[in-house]
């Protein structure tokens, strides 16, 4: 079944909406056409996502792995010759993180660096700390997947009696730069994560962008898969299947209207992508 994709590129692998390149294809024309370049990456592995936890605005660390993936992505990324002017990221450590390692082995030194809650990851709510296998197998996985991958259907929000409640929503880094008290978040739908990313990018990154800023986003999978979902005009529906995994640089070349030109390009094999993306998908099964 043909999905409702403005990019013909795409292809369907499981439940995984993804466009394929390769060296080839990388090379056919689409650099000239375009007339602005933007990288982005999801932050290395998480010791949560190590764990397979609900994460959201819990500000977990990277794993080890995290980092490994974090310092072959700057590797990947200085390989492709590519440079930047300004970054931006989330507030949560596992992306400042993530970003700092790319920085440094890609070879750059002293850009600046923005960082808005605005491209934090999604808020899990209710969820949040909690296994996603072991949710799964206590509420079923349909359920659980209703929580993780509908468009506009929130897990149940936290309570001030959760355990992260406080650790989270006292927060200092949200005192000055963070959401309005009355608009702080309890829980998030994909939906949401998007209303509150796409005027960041819109009043903040876009402009740079018609700049002429070489820009690097380093931010999480959902706040990321909202930027996608409006770069590619990609339905609410088949959004819900588009998995980004961590620590893979991916190039967008982009037109004078700030529209995709030609296909999205990961900085890897599309093999050990595809395998990626799939793991990202299994998360939340009972198993």
């Amino acid at each position: 079944m043909a999905l409702p994709l403005r990019n013909p590129f795409y292809r369907l692998i499981g439940k995984t909406a993804f466009r394929f390149y390769s060296k080839d294809s990388a090379n056919s024309g689409d650099e000239e056409k375009a007339k602005y370049k933007i990288v982005m990456i999801r932050h290395g592995e998480s010791e949560w996502n190590k764990k397979n936890l609900f994460c959201g605005w819990y500000d977990a660390a990277l794993s080890e792995n995290g980092l490994v993936e974090a310092c072959s992505a700057g590797t990947a990324i200085r390989k492709a010759k590519l440079k930047f002017d300004i970054a931006h990221t989330s507030v949560l450590k596992r992306a400042n993180d993530t970003l700092m390692a790319i920085l440094l082995s890609s070879g750059h030194k002293d850009i600046p660096i923005r960082k808005t809650w605005r491209l934090n990851e999604r808020h899990y709510g209710g969820l949040t700390g909690l296994n996603k296998t072991e949710t799964a197998k206590k509420f079923g996985e349909e359920k659980v997947q209703i929580w993780r991958r509908s468009f506009d259907t929130p897990p149940p929000p936290m309570e001030e009696d959760h355990k992260y409640y406080n650790e989270i929503r006292n927060d200092p880094r949200y005192c000055e730069n963070g959401p309005d008290p009355e608009d702080f978040p309890k829980t998030e739908s994909l939906k949401l994560t998007i209303e509150r990313t796409l005027p960041y990018w819109n009043e903040v990154i876009v402009p740079q962008i018609r700049e002429g800023k070489k820009i690097i986003i380093v931010a999480h999978g959902n706040s990321l898969r909202g930027v996608v979902k409006h770069l590619d005009e990609i339905s609410d529906e088949a959004i819900m299947g588009l998995n980004i995994p961590t620590g893979l640089p991916f190039v967008y070349n982009l037109d004078e209207c700030i529209k995709p030109v030609g296909k999205i390009q990961f900085l890897g094999d599309p093999e050990m992508v595809k395998k990626a993306m799939e793991s990202v998908a299994n998360q939340g099964k009972a198993k």
